[in-house]
């Protein structure tokens, strides 16, 4: 039962049963699942589905955090990626084609995956602070974006692309099986191999840790890859469920999220031990906080500071000081024993 109490996922899962008991209480049905054409709808799939580009970017954001760095430009590569995309589907002369798709997707995963070696470049190899070396991805960026749609709103019609995030695969949404599938495989790599505990040493002591042999630069260089090449991928997401690209507005302050998401789950923003398991609940958390805003009635202008409270809840519930200091006034001090 101790170990239940002081476990870093008790609260953000407490946070995110609440949620979903909101939702209930103010429509019984709302968790319900139905089958239509042999594919599930209902919340919960909403909720898998809605919560596949923010997984993907937080996913990568995770390890990036666990050796002691930070990677504000995500936002930035989203609107790269449904930038890049969309361009090349809009200049090709059969857009609705599935090779044409297919274009779309490499060209901009490998542009993204560039832009993530570059962070990692900047990081490791020229030693400049994460938070400085990304903020400058973070700021052009989206200026790139605009260059590469002539600042305009790039729309386009492909039925292949938009499988992506409007298609389903075995009844379940694309979008949803493409970022748990992506979760599933590095979850695997960090857990089931020495990687993880590779990344938690760079994190915990990198000169120690290169001392003892890690290639420290190697793993810096490649976290911020995968973190660019994640960002992208929740990129083509966001893009295909819009059909269009966005440079002002894709990916708008997903980084934010992500990073509440990593803090809620329990991974310290000072590097080392990471958990993949609580970022997965943090996401959900906010995902779901979003549907239930919507559910309650929340003005949309109250949703940010309806998120903070949350947030700050579950984070100071995590706490180990404030848990110390309300178990230490749930213990009864023993009366003096007289003479």
């Amino acid at each position: 039962m101790n170990r239940i109490l002081k476990s870093r996922l008790l609260w953000p899962l407490v946070a995110l049963a609440a949620l979903l008991l909101a939702c209930t209480v103010r429509r019984p049905d709302i968790l319900g699942i139905t089958v239509l054409d042999g594919h599930l709808f209902g919340a919960p799939i909403d909720i898998l589905r809605n919560s596949a580009p923010l997984l993907l970017v937080a996913l990568g954001m995770t390890l990036v955090i666990a050796t002691r760095g930070i990677d504000l430009s995500v936002g930035a590569t989203v609107a790269i990626a449904g930038a890049v995309a969309m361009t090349f589907i809009a200049s090709s002369p059969d857009p609705g084609s599935v090779g044409t798709a297919v274009g779309a997707v490499v060209v901009a995963l490998g542009l993204c995956l560039v832009l993530g070696l570059w962070n990692g470049f900047l990081v490791s190899s020229l030693g400049i602070q994460p938070i400085i070396a990304t903020l400058i991805l973070m700021t052009a960026g989206r200026g790139v974006a605009m260059l590469i749609t002539g600042g305009q709103i790039t729309t386009v019609n492909s039925a292949p692309f938009a499988q992506l995030a409007s298609g389903f695969w075995l009844g379940l949404p694309v979008a949803a099986l493409i970022a748990y599938g992506v979760y599933g495989v590095v979850a695997l790599l960090v857990r089931r191999t020495a990687l993880g505990m590779l990344l938690e040493s760079v994190g915990i002591n990198p000169k120690a840790s290169r001392l003892a042999g890690v290639k420290a630069r190697t793993l810096t260089w490649t976290v911020y890859a995968l973190s660019g090449l994640f960002a992208g991928l929740a990129g083509l997401i966001f893009a295909s469920n819009t059909m269009a690209a966005d440079a002002n507005n894709a990916g708008l302050f997903i980084e934010l999220d992500a990073i509440l998401a990593v803090v809620i789950g329990g991974t310290a923003l000072s590097g080392g031990k990471f958990n993949l398991g609580g970022t997965l609940v943090g996401v959900l958390v906010i995902t779901t906080l979003t549907l239930t805003v919507t559910v309650l009635g929340v003005s949309p202008l109250v949703t940010p500071l309806f998120k903070a409270i949350v947030v700050v809840a579950v984070t100071l519930l995590q706490s180990p000081r404030l848990r110390a200091t309300l178990a230490g006034l749930g213990r009864t001090r023993p009366q003096e024993v007289r003479a």
